[in-house]
């Protein structure tokens, strides 16, 4: 394994994907279901670069470089305690050469990055907005799950200022949002092309949503068939167990 050490208060997690491994902070934020769902909804081709912002512990990122031929993916986040464990999951799956990640904030991504530097743009972003939803009093906690330190234009311009022109943006979100989502991806010049909706049951309203835009792309947009998570209670449906066999 790569050079790496594991604190006290973390853990390794297996992401049973060709036996790579995750360093996560059990009291911290850990990643969720909605993370392996945008990692199996992002496409990504042979050869491209992939910027994943609000990479949190780098799951993504190192989903991505498990199930793609990506040339190189990295990590872009905001905390340091993160940004340092998610630099040590790389490390422990030998990952350097094709992952790196960078501790900055989204708003300063322009110092960061070079425009139309990345094929495609990922993000699975603090969903709540600051006056909504209880905050949890673990700080780090609060900053990924509500834009206390960003918003969803921060996010959106940044991505459209590193994607070229039919450059491909892919995030999961909230569907109470979709207006206000719809509406800025288009005023970044992100056109949507493809969403599909996540519901918990098949006769329960969504929880999350996923998109996929094209910066400069025509206005057309595909709804794809709706993913279940579960067929019964504590029962995950055929398709979660396939995209967790993936």
């Amino acid at each position: 394994m790569g050079n790496y050490h594991i604190h006290e208060d973390e853990r390794i997690d297996d992401l049973q994907c060709k036996g790579y491994q995750l360093i996560q902070k059990p009291q911290g934020f850990c990643f969720g279901v909605d993370a392996v769902l945008l990692s199996d909804f992002v496409r990504v081709k042979p050869g491209q670069r992939v910027l994943d912002l609000c990479t949190g512990s780098g799951v993504i990122p190192i989903l991505l470089a498990a199930k793609t031929e990506g040339e190189h993916f990295t990590g872009l986040e905001l905390q340091q305690e993160y940004a340092d464990m998610a630099g040590r999951s790389v490390a422990l799956n030998q990952l350097e050469n094709r992952i790196d990640i960078v501790c900055g904030d989204v708003k300063d991504g322009k110092e960061l990055f070079e425009p139309a530097s990345f094929s495609v743009v990922t993000v699975n972003p603090p969903y709540m907005t600051d006056n909504h939803g209880l905050k949890n009093i673990y700080e780090p906690k609060t900053i990924a799950r509500h834009e206390v330190a960003l918003c969803l234009e921060d996010v959106i311009a940044l991505a459209s200022y590193v994607l070229p022109e039919s450059g491909s943006f892919f995030m999961i979100h909230k569907p109470f949002r979709l207006a206000e989502i719809f509406d800025v991806m288009k005023r970044y010049h992100i056109e949507p092309k493809r969403m599909r909706l996540i519901h918990p049951y098949i006769n329960k309203e969504p929880t999350m949503v996923m998109i996929q835009g094209t910066k400069g792309g025509r206005q057309r947009i595909t709804i794809e068939p709706p993913l279940v998570i579960y067929s019964e209670p504590n029962v995950y449906s055929d398709e979660i167990h396939e995209i967790y066999g993936k």
